[in-house]
């Protein structure tokens, strides 16, 4: 691993992203651009963007200084990976799946219905191949994408009423991305694809009868629970939810080694501290959402998850066929995903269900 030094850095960094020349003076800051797709100060991915910049200026000991956008100041959150890689933005915070109009395949990178859970995910993006396919993925797009920030295991949605069988799934309309959503229109929903920042207003006004967000920590913070009480689980369509940090690729091909290791560096710790600030924020959520809000938690019938278990192989065969990329990115997520079931029966399977006896 490259060694960071002030020294170092301050030397490598130019302003906007250009390589710096060897005289150039010690007191000069560069300013970067950070566009995302959430609400400023999002418990969850909101945070997650702001401590990506204050470690990047932390990392540089303050040579780069990255401003953090909220959706819609700059761009719509929709529109985050367009403007980094087209150059209106040097950083985007955001999620993978919102690209899968783009390419269907950026949906491994965030989740896929009954797919990596956040511990595996994490496993196969660092250590099973999953990271240099994301990058060859994303070339195309301008872009250079990082894990960096994650909300854990998702619920499955808030409802206005206990959804009990697939009957009832039947013409909701329901707030739903990625292939999530696709599951859920094949199960005889309506999924609408809304800006997390636009949830609440769809939901109280009657534009969708559902929405699916993340996890407690994140969605306690939007209010959902205030217009649709029941809460879903288990996330069979969301199981995982990584953050992604996008740097510009022209940006990125002008920082030296050491610049590019605070980046990185910067990305890693938010995903790591993410995590583990998740699993406790999510049991603190869970539980003001149940004791003090009044929030009914239900869980999907057998029926629906059994009926969706096939849809999933299915539409993840789809996303397969679209592309050489798309197909060799299936490949590799679904292969370590067996390789890794039998350890995770025995592992953390397991010790749940001991902890229950």
């Amino acid at each position: 691993m490259t060694k960071l030094t002030r020294r170092s850095v301050l030397g490598g960094i130019g302003a906007a992203g250009t390589l710096a020349a060897p005289s150039i003076a010690r007191a000069q800051t560069q300013k970067w651009r950070m566009v995302t797709s959430w609400p400023r100060r999002l418990p969850g991915p909101g945070v997650s963007a702001e401590r990506v910049a204050e470690r990047i200026k932390a990392l540089s000991g303050g040579r780069i200084e990255v401003q953090v956008y909220a959706a819609g100041e700059v761009v719509p959150a929709f529109e985050v990976l367009d403007a980094v890689g087209g150059g209106a933005a040097d950083l985007g915070h955001t999620a993978a799946f919102f690209w899968q109009g783009k390419m269907p395949a950026a949906n491994f990178y965030t989740t896929v219905p009954f797919g990596l859970t956040p511990d595996e995910h994490v496993a196969w993006v660092e250590h099973g191949g999953g990271q240099a396919l994301w990058d060859e993925l994303y070339a195309p797009f301008g872009a250079k994408p990082f894990m960096a920030g994650n909300t854990g295991v998702c619920m499955g949605g808030w409802f206005r009423r206990e959804i009990k069988s697939l009957a009832d799934l039947k013409g909701l309309k329901l707030r739903s991305l990625g292939l999530g959503g696709e599951i859920f229109r094949r199960l005889g929903a309506t999924a609408v694809s809304i800006p997390p920042g636009e949830i609440f207003q769809a939901l109280q006004s009657g534009v969708v009868d559902g929405a699916e967000f993340t996890t407690p920590a994140s969605d306690i913070a939007l209010g959902l629970w205030r217009v649709a009480p029941h809460y879903a689980y288990p996330g069979f369509n969301k199981p995982n939810g990584t953050g992604e940090c996008i740097v510009s690729r022209r940006l990125w091909e002008k920082l030296d080694s050491e610049a590019r290791a605070i980046v990185a560096h910067a990305c890693a710790a938010e995903a790591s501290s993410a995590l583990a600030e998740f699993e406790r924020a999510n049991a603190e959520a869970l539980e003001a959402l149940v004791t003090k809000n009044n929030v009914k938690l239900f869980a999907f019938s057998d029926e629906i998850v059994r009926s969706a278990r096939p849809h999933a192989d299915a539409i993840l065969a789809d996303v397969a066929r679209g592309s050489a990329i798309a197909k060799r990115i299936h490949e590799s997520y679904t292969g370590f995903r067996a390789r890794n079931a039998r350890w995770s029966k025995v592992s953390i399977r397991a010790v749940l269900e001991a902890r229950e006896i």
